[in-house]
């Protein structure tokens, strides 16, 4: 049991649960240290915390009743009016929590407390969207009593709502009775809304491929500094903090590479461990956005302790919530600067580890011409060379050749107009019977 006195604000202790033969990608204690920075970065000032080591969960309280008195005694000790689990609670733990540490103490899991931080962080309509649709799923089947109703209509300011504290943002909660009913009701107008955003995504990424752009998906885990590393490739002012979640809305920035080529870099949302699937579903249309992408970096903090686990845990989420498997992927270590300065040691250990990957610092600067030309290498190895004969007739086709490659020469006879240039593999059929050479 650990003990942090805070003056003000809202009051948070934090619970987690060791559950033998069931390891976590993070230990209990550094899981504990993540669950505190997400409830910092919600707003709650955490001012204690425990664990239990057991060989199952109890099936009424999660926790076994000797741990239960102990949580509620810290919590009536030090004015505690948040309860937080490092896990997803059923909804009869959440009940019978309630009922022991009283009606002014709200009892969240960590899945309630991203989906706070998320409903804070959703600055756009479509990120306002989609977290609602996880918050409503989150909450149907915990609909016990009086729980959360919209005032309005689902809508950008009524979604993002805000008023009622951590773990209520986004729908809300009023006096008004909501039923089962129309919590699904407004699942399905949130679906529905949902896939005209994901249809209008898709004609974008359409027009992208026809315009042969190559993107650039940059994921990893939260707070790796993807936002920091756009900004310094792009020379943009995407939003930037030293939070987990920082980053919601996906935010595309074009790049010129010293080959002359464009590309299209994208930032995209943290992974974490447990992230709850209800977000990976609602996130669906944004996450398209990785699963459509030329080639991705994979961009990890050097100078974080738990570096390898944070690995596992962003390939787990490609591999097996986003069955992504066959795009290129560059391993980036970024925040080198602080790696040198706190743990010179891991530096030389990843480097050891990962023979193959950059090492950045995007806050400095440093590593960025280098990754940079490991992007530029890794899309040629996906690109040919080709020289085709076009005839004139095939104007369309020769419009498109100068969308899609990148053109080295031109020479016109009286029957076709010869071009040299670099195509992506995936259009080199397109052009098949006009190839006359190709390396």
């Amino acid at each position: 049991m650990s003990i942090q006195t805070q003056k003000d604000g809202s009051r948070g202790f934090l619970v987690g649960l060791d559950v033998k033969g069931k390891p976590g990608v993070l230990d209990v204690e550094d899981s504990l240290e993540e669950l505190a920075l997400l409830a910092d970065t919600a707003g709650v000032h955490v001012v204690g915390q425990t664990y239990q080591r057991v060989s199952q969960p109890d099936p009424a309280t999660f926790i076994r009743s000797g741990k239960v008195e102990e949580v509620a005694h810290w919590v009536k000790e030090l004015g505690v009016d948040t309860v937080i689990f490092d896990d997803e609670l059923s909804p009869r733990h959440q009940r019978e929590l309630e009922k022991i540490f009283g009606e002014d103490v709200k009892v969240l899991d960590r899945t309630a407390l991203i989906l706070d931080i998320f409903a804070q962080h959703a600055h756009t309509r479509e990120g306002a969207l989609q977290v609602a649709l996880a918050q409503y799923e989150y909450r149907l089947p915990r609909l016990t009593r009086q729980w959360t109703h919209l005032a309005r209509q689902a809508g950008g300011g009524a979604i993002r709502g805000g008023s009622g504290g951590v773990g209520l943002r986004g729908p809300g909660e009023t006096q008004l009775e909501t039923d089962r009913r129309e919590i699904r009701r407004r699942i399905a107008a949130l679906k529905e809304e949902l896939e005209g955003v994901r249809a209008h995504r898709e004609r974008h990424r359409a027009q992208r491929r026809r315009a042969g752009i190559p993107v650039i998906a940059l994921v990893g885990y939260t707070n790796a500094g993807k936002s920091t590393l756009l900004n310094r490739l792009s020379q943009s002012d995407v939003y930037v903090a030293d939070q987990l979640f920082a980053t919601l809305d996906p935010t595309t920035r074009r790049v010129s590479l010293s080959n002359g080529r464009d590309v299209l870099f994208t930032d995209t949302v943290g992974f974490i461990q447990k992230l709850p699937t209800s977000l990976v579903a609602a996130f669906r249309a944004t996450l398209e956005e990785i699963n459509e992408a030329d080639l991705l970096l994979h961009v990890a903090d050097a100078s974080h302790p738990n570096v390898p686990q944070h690995i596992k845990v962003v390939e787990d989420t490609l591999r097996d919530d986003l069955n992504i498997r066959d795009i290129p992927i560059l391993m980036v270590f970024n925040k080198v600067d602080l790696t040198r300065e706190e743990e010179p040691a891991q530096l030389d250990m990843l480097r050891e580890q990962f023979p193959e990957a950059l090492f950045i610092s995007a806050l400095n600067g440093s590593g960025i011409d280098s990754l940079l030309e490991a992007v530029e290498n890794a899309l040629a190895e996906m690109q040919m060379r080709v020289v085709v004969r076009l005839p004139y007739s095939e104007g369309a086709l020769i419009s498109r050749f100068y969308e899609l490659a990148i053109v080295e020469k031109e020479a016109h006879t009286d029957e076709y107009t010869e071009l040299t240039g670099t195509l992506d593999r995936e259009h080199v059929n397109e052009y098949q019977p006009y190839i006359v050479e190709n390396t």
